[in-house]
This record gives C-alpha cells, structure tokens and sequence, in this order.
C-alpha cells in the first residue's frame, strides 16, 4: 500500500492537443467552458424549479454576460491590481504595453477579482432589470465554487499555484518539477539536469549547447520558459529524465486539490441542498454564507500554499482579500435579516 501511493511525481500536459504551434487546445481554457456550462444547467434547474429570480429564457444570455463581464473582466482587472501593479516595475510594464492588460496567458487571472466582478455585474444586471441584487447573486453564488473547482483542476495540470514543501512521507504530496525553476532552487536544478543528461539521450542532446558559466562553476543555462515549454516534454515523455528531476525536487503539497475540493465542490453542496431544501430562504442568505466560507477556506488553505507575491502585514494576499470577503458576507446576512424577503414574496404581489 506505501508504495502504491509513493509521492506522485507531476507529468501532465498543460495542452490537451496542438492544431498549429500557436494554436493549442489547453486545459486551463477548457475548464472555464465546462464551468460555465455546468452553471448554466443548474441555474437553469433552479430557474425551471422557481428557485432563482431569473427567467428560464433569459439565463443562457444571463450566464453569458457574467461570464465576460463578471468572471473575464473582473478576474483580469483584479490580477492586475491585486498581482501586476503591486510588484517592481509593475506599471512600467503596464504603460509600456497597455496590452499586457488584456494578456490573459500571462498570468492568468485572479478568484477574488472575478468573485467581485460577478458581484458587481450582478448589481448592474438587477438595477437594469428592477430585480433583488441578492436574490440574482444567490444562484451565482451556488454555481461559482464550481468555476472554482474546474480553475483549481487545470492549476493542477499545469502543475502551477502548488503548496508548501512538505515530507515525502506523505502519501498525498506532489513532487512538481516546474517549482525546480520558480523557487530558487538552482542547485538541486542543475543536478537534475546533470542527472537526466548522463540518463537519457534526448536529455542529453537537448543540453549539450546550453553549458554556461552559471555562478562559478559550470552548468547548464536555460531561461524557465525553455525550461517548461521544451525540456519537460522530454521529461514527460521519458520516464528516466522526470525521475532524474524527481530526486532532486521537492515534495509539496497538493494545495490546488484542497481548494478545488474545499472551495469548489463542498461549497457548491451545501448551497445548492441549502436552496432545495429552504425554498422560502432570504435573499442574500446563500450569497452570504458563500463568501464567509469561501473566504475561510482559502485562509486555511493559504497557509500550505506557496506564495506567488509578497505579503501584507505578515499574511499573503489571498488571506488578506479573504478577510474583506467574510466582511461581505456578513453584510448580505445582516441585509437578509433586515429586510426577510423571500423568492415567495416576489411571486406573490400582496405580500409586504
């Protein structure tokens, strides 16, 4: 049995298939199309079951609009404020080429901006439309763990937003060989590399011309973009090259996996039993207890996650943003105590 669940080193393809060298089917952007389907559906569900304030007809277009607005545009918004700006000659790069805005592929976007972008977009949809803000944001909020879940899903593949070093002991860790290049570890990478050249010819092939002076001592010299993009292939591809980098690869934790299981699928039960089983709930409720648990969820996961920027006040940035999202939450609560309305009242024109 311990050998059957020996630490698992990371051998999968970030690109499902390839029609050109440009053209590339990835799985990052296959998991937003399954999010967005699987909203669909179930707000669909809920709509046809007079459950959500949004008519049957209207939630494909509903869906579509908050995919742009709300989850696009706010989660590339928020990565540039919240990621870009905030880093050494962030902004340089911003008024240099405006389109690094717009740059998805670099550096993708961020959970707690397109959380906000959906909020807000949900706020404009109800006042054009004198619908509920809450009760339109509460179907979001059941489906959004489930963009969340398939986001988390396709970080793993990528092998990117890993955890925290952690014991080789532990079955669940995760030796991910990308962190050989994004974490410092030089040395422990130009000994893989020695490793995979002296076992493997195409290894070997590949790293012959790119000896340099790397330090004092010589080594071989690849920038993390061929590192990636053209020796693990190879890696994948050739059992005695990954194994090569493994022996020299820290053993982290899964962290994408806890996210994609805490803040994405078991959100996504609780509120979508909680709307079935509590038709007559408030307005704002699910919405609420959807940001409160998100946001404990992801402080908790934090801290055995590796930081991808610098801290604030001695916690990371996803920490910090999660505490104005318990905030939020708390304010849809007390909003849905205060004003006790129903999807029943709105359906029924003399209730008060």
């Amino acid at each position: 049995m311990i050998d059957l669940l020996a630490t698992y080193v990371h051998d999968l393809d970030p690109v499902i298939f390839s029609i050109s060298e440009k053209v590339k089917l990835r799985w990052y952007g296959l998991s937003y199309v399954m999010g967005f389907a699987a909203a669909y559906f179930i707000l669909l569900r809920l709509s046809r079951k007079k459950l959500w304030v949004i008519e049957e007809a209207k939630v494909g277009d509903v869906v579509t609009y908050t995919a742009i607005f709300g989850v696009f545009l706010g989660g590339r918004i928020g990565y540039v404020l919240f990621y870009m700006l905030p880093r050494p000659g962030g902004l340089d790069r911003i008024l240099e080429d405006p389109m690094t805005i717009i740059a998805v592929w670099e550096g993708g976007m961020a959970s707690h901006g397109g959380i906000l972008g959906i909020m807000f977009f949900t706020l404009f949809y109800a006042w054009k439309h004198k619908l509920s803000w809450p009760a339109v944001g509460d179907g979001f909020a059941i489906v959004a763990p489930l963009g969340v879940f398939f986001g988390r899903m396709a970080n793993f593949i990528n092998g990117e937003l890993y955890g925290t070093v952690t014991d080789e002991k532990n079955w669940w860790a995760v030796k991910f060989p990308k962190s050989l290049y994004e974490n410092g570890y030089s040395d422990e990478l130009q000994k893989g590399l020695q490793q995979a050249a002296v076992n493997n010819d195409a290894a070997g092939e590949f790293l012959k011309d790119r000896v340099r002076l790397v330090g004092d001592y010589d080594g071989y010299d690849l920038s993390p973009q061929a590192f990636e993009q053209e020796f693990l292939p190879i890696a994948r591809e050739n059992p005695d090259v990954l194994q090569a980098l493994a022996d020299h690869t820290p053993a982290r934790h899964p962290s994408q996996l806890y996210e994609g299981i805490l803040e994405g699928l078991l959100i996504f039960g609780l509120l979508y039993l909680i709307r079935v089983k509590f038709p007559k709930l408030w307005h704002g409720v699910i919405s609420g207890v959807f940001f409160i648990l998100y946001a404990i969820f992801r402080i908790g996961v934090e801290n055995v996650r590796e930081p991808d920027s610098e801290k604030i006040l001695g916690v990371t940035k996803g920490q910090f943003y999660s505490f104005f999202m318990i905030a939020i939450g708390l304010a849809f609560l007390a909003w849905a105590w205060k004003s006790r309305k129903s999807f029943q009242d709105d359906m029924d024109p003399e209730a008060e």
